[in-house]
């Protein structure tokens, strides 16, 4: 008897908990985003929340919460109930590149987050003025490797992932660039088209018109794929330097420990809100491109993100000031 009432609370008990998680989600849930209004992963989430909100049943609030690169929401997230009514759209810096920064920051997107997948890529593209002597990639890197230290690269900040390109693009083409960091990307962008400096990395929207209108020349995309939003420009990998596949990954987290099911329904939502056509066709104006594969992958592709930029901060000497 003792047995029997033993393995009936057992299953009354489990039955609770997975009605518990199928009940997922009782009350509104929020999207904290590591950065002001405006940036990426800001608009991602405001473009998906009604549609996640139709999905789910409840409300998804989009909360800001800049500070530190992304530190001050992520140290924010992993304190909170890992019951998936919190979620971050952490990106690579957020998480990536902070920790290569800073290695004694106070998370670890490994030990801390509950990975549930990667959202979009955000792919950046080497762009020149039209004064430098240089119509393609390769002829970029000969101008480059004949005048060590003096083709100025633009960036939007030092430890962004205009930098972070940068220094690994110039590893891998055996050239010495000088870096010169600005307030954004914005301001990248406004210096390349003067020629204050001669070249930069930047994200596909802030110089698209520019290029269409001659006033900037493209040389070359830092991911493995052509973007949808540029398809005549090359990869770098199609230049010659196999392999080079860098950019910013928005992806999905929460704190360590939501259980698997939770996850599991989390993925398949976001999932299917990113194909929706009139979202899909947004991503492309801004330059996104559909990365969502699965947790799995998506915690294959951190792992690998963290290594990515722990290299380049290694090249940089171990700090980008």
């Amino acid at each position: 008897m003792l047995f029997r009432a033993i393995a009936l609370a057992l299953l009354c008990t489990g039955l609770a908990h997975a009605q518990g998680r199928e009940a997922y989600p009782s009350r509104s849930v929020r999207l904290i985003i590591p950065a002001a209004p405006g940036g990426n992963p800001d608009v991602l989430a405001r473009m998906l929340a009604q549609k996640l909100a139709d999905a789910f049943g409840r409300p998804f609030v989009v909360e800001n919460m800049p500070g530190a690169g992304g530190v001050v929401a992520a140290e924010a997230v992993v304190k909170t109930p890992p019951d998936g009514h919190v979620l971050f759209l952490g990106d690579s810096g957020a998480l990536a590149i902070n920790v290569a920064v800073n290695p004694n920051i106070s998370f670890h997107p490994l030990r801390d987050f509950t990975l549930i997948t990667a959202l979009v890529s955000v792919p950046t593209v080497l762009v020149v003025n039209p004064a430098v002597p240089a119509a393609s990639l390769q002829e970029f890197v000969a101008l480059a490797q004949s005048k060590p230290g003096q083709l100025a690269c633009g960036s939007a900040g030092n430890g962004s992932i205009h930098h972070l390109t940068m220094a690994i693009f110039a590893s891998r083409a055996d050239i010495d660039l000088l870096h010169v960091p600005y307030k954004g990307g914005t301001a990248l962008v406004a210096a390349v088209l003067s020629g204050e400096v001669q070249s930069g990395w930047s994200g596909i929207p802030n110089v698209l018109q520019a290029i269409k209108a001659g006033r900037l020349r493209v040389l070359c995309i830092s991911t493995l794929k052509r973007s949808g939003s540029v398809p005549e420009v090359p990869t770098a990998a199609e230049l010659g330097f196999t392999g080079f596949n860098v950019a910013t990954t928005i992806g999905l987290q929460a704190a360590a420990g939501v259980p698997a099911d939770i996850v599991a329904r989390l993925q398949a939502g976001f999932a299917k809100a990113l194909r929706q056509p009139e979202i899909a066709e947004r991503m492309a104006n801004l330059g996104m491109e559909l990365a969502e594969s699965g947790t799995e992958s998506y915690v294959r592709y951190v792992r690998e993100d963290l290594e990515r930029y722990a290299a380049a901060v290694k090249l940089l000497g171990g700090k980008v000031q």
